[in-house]
């Protein structure tokens, strides 16, 4: 009795790239059909080209690969005809969704996979409907894509590639340019996707979302080096962690209180919650939590009134006022199209509103010789910088702008080597910027600017699409340029980032609807507006709201997990019961 066939089988599969640079090595692994599988690893470690090849775009040196019952790959030897039958059954969502919008109106680009198949057009525009209204798109049908948000052409390129009805499904980072309610509502779509029986191979970086899967494969050079489910994967905490990886934040924090190993939130809510204590009544005790402080210098950045619109389009900036002051760290965070790309835009002197003003440093963008003014002060670092590397080695690619400059050869030296040190990319200076990892490419672009010495630095989604130990890089630097007092705007999907700045400017539908410190903008009076927004509050302050719904007393607007950590110790020290909690520990 022969095996019943299976959408996905790789057998021993290794892919080599010009230059040497093994991307996959004798990797072996099947999926069965509806099965939801996600694809760990750091930047570099394989998972985009395991997903090309998944999908059929890409043939495998060595090794067989059948596809949706066609075996197109034997011995490393492709079959171009089983190719092009698997594939009108296979789809992919790019990491980037500029690499697959192909047409200039958004309708046309979700129909044009159905299309390709021959399709009738009633049943096209069906789809077309189905999978605009699934993304929340209905209203931009007619609109271009290259006038939208990054957040909504990703959505696009969901939509396209749902409109095909693939048996297989391959999401290369599908949530990195989306908000937290974005995410949220493509891993229902996912989900329901399996149960009707889709294959899903989810790359992620997300490691939350993650625990979803119904198996989690980890890469590490090419290879295979964990496998299993969520919990099991997770539980290597150590593996990982050297890995450049880490586990979901309900792990972390159930390692950290030493409570029984888990990787739901609600499970360890219950947990926490479950633990007896004293008399809840006489634990009223806050604790005492720093407020965040702000250099009050004047204003560097002052927006007043600003709205904007693209041509033809609703307004994507609706009477904004805003100010930032010198050395501050700025947050901006918003649903994906609420007007985050569009107002740093303004600041950076790339766009004019249509009404109200923006001044930098005193330069008002109105006239072209304030906005010319205003790139000078300004140093604008925009999604994935590292596609803009060009040059032979890190240095020669950090001189480019300071050159650029006319500056004489000793400041352009003093420059480079400032910006290098900064980023911690001084022993790299000699090495090709495309031999970095995912996270050094980022920082390398990150340096460009800095050797540029800008009074204000302006980044957009600067974490987006880099694997955990390359988020933690960047946050370092940034916070090393905080402690140098250079003033920091950044746009960010993680109110985790968020909690780390000074200052919180939150959006919603162009308009601003909150600004101040963390706390302030994340305090409860918010928590509705930011959740109806589509952003939520950091984790640490959900769990602690949520046992403080349950009967806890008060404990403090936690926004970091150690934070959590200490106000939930320091309440259960106080309670002076006999509790498990005050043995925890940090387990890897």
């Amino acid at each position: 009795m022969t095996s019943a066939p299976v959408p996905i089988r790789l057998s021993h599969v290794s892919l080599v790239y010009e230059g040497g640079v093994v991307a996959l090595d004798d990797v072996s692994l099947e999926v069965a059909r509806g099965e939801r599988i996600c694809v760990l690893g750091a930047n570099g470690s394989g998972k985009s080209t395991l997903a090309s090849v998944i999908c059929g775009l890409l043939a495998p040196d060595a090794g067989a690969v059948e596809l949706v019952g066609e075996r197109v790959c034997s011995d490393g030897r492709p079959d171009l005809e089983a190719y092009r039958r698997a594939r009108r059954n296979l789809g992919l969502v790019f990491q980037n969704p500029d690499d697959q919008i192909v047409t200039s109106v958004v309708e046309d680009d979700v129909a044009f996979g159905p299309e390709n198949l021959g399709l009738p057009r009633e049943e096209i525009a069906a789809r077309v409907a189905r999978e605009l209204h699934r993304v929340a798109l209905d209203d931009y049908a007619a609109a271009d894509p290259s006038r939208l948000s990054g957040g909504q052409k990703q959505r696009v390129a969901i939509a396209g590639a749902l409109a095909m009805e693939p048996d297989v499904l391959v999401l290369d980072e599908p949530g990195s340019l989306l908000d937290v309610r974005g995410r949220s509502a493509i891993l229902r779509v996912m989900g329901r996707l399996a149960k009707a029986g889709t294959t899903l191979v989810h790359v992620t970086h997300f490691m939350e979302e993650a625990v979803e899967a119904d198996r989690v494969i980890v890469l590490d050079r090419g290879r295979i080096v964990l496998e299993g489910t969520p919990d099991e994967v997770f539980a290597h905490g150590t593996e990982l962690l050297e890995l450049g990886l880490e586990v979901p934040f309900a792990a972390r924090l159930s390692q950290r209180l030493g409570l029984p190993w888990t990787c739901s939130e609600k499970d360890v809510v219950d947990a926490i919650a479950g633990v007896p204590f004293g008399d809840r009544t006489l634990l009223g005790h806050r604790p005492d939590v720093p407020k965040a402080s702000c250099p009050q210098m004047g204003h560097l950045i002052s927006v007043e009134h600003a709205s904007f619109s693209y041509s033809g389009r609703a307004q994507a900036l609706d009477d904004v006022s805003l100010e930032v002051a010198p050395g501050v760290s700025t947050a901006i965070i918003g649903q994906t199209g609420s007007g985050k790309s569009t107002l740093l835009r303004l600041l950076c002197g790339l766009e004019v509103p249509d009404s109200g003003r923006v001044v930098v440093a005193g330069n008002d963008t109105s006239t072209k010789r304030g906005r010319k003014a205003v790139r000078g002060v300004v140093g604008y670092v925009m999604q994935h910088p590292e596609r803009q590397l060009f040059a032979e080695t890190v240095e020669k690619d950090v001189a480019f702008g300071p050159r650029n400059l006319r500056l004489s050869a000793d400041e352009v030296s003093r420059r480079v080597n400032r910006a290098l040190e900064l980023v911690g990319l001084a022993g790299k200076r000699e090495a090709s910027p495309f031999q970095l990892s995912g996270g050094q490419r980022r920082l390398c672009a990150l340096a460009g600017i800095l050797a540029m010495e800008p009074e204000v630095l302006i980044l957009d989604e600067p974490t987006a699409g880099l694997d955990p130990r390359g988020r933690a890089m960047l946050r370092r630097v940034l916070g090393r340029l905080r402690e140098r007092g250079i003033t920091l705007v950044q746009v960010t999907h993680s109110m985790e980032d968020a909690a780390r700045c000074d200052r919180v400017v939150a959006l919603d539908q162009s308009r601003l609807v909150a600004v101040g410190t963390p706390r302030e903008v994340f305090s409860p009076k918010n928590e509705e507006r930011l959740t109806k927004g589509g952003l939520g509050i950091p984790r640490s302050l959900r769990v602690a709201r949520e046992l403080e719904r349950r009967g806890w007393p008060a404990l403090g607007e936690p926004l970091t997990t150690d934070e959590l950590v200490a106000a939930i110790s320091e309440t259960l020290n106080d309670s002076k019961g006999d509790c498990p909690l005050l043995n925890h520990r940090e387990v890897r």
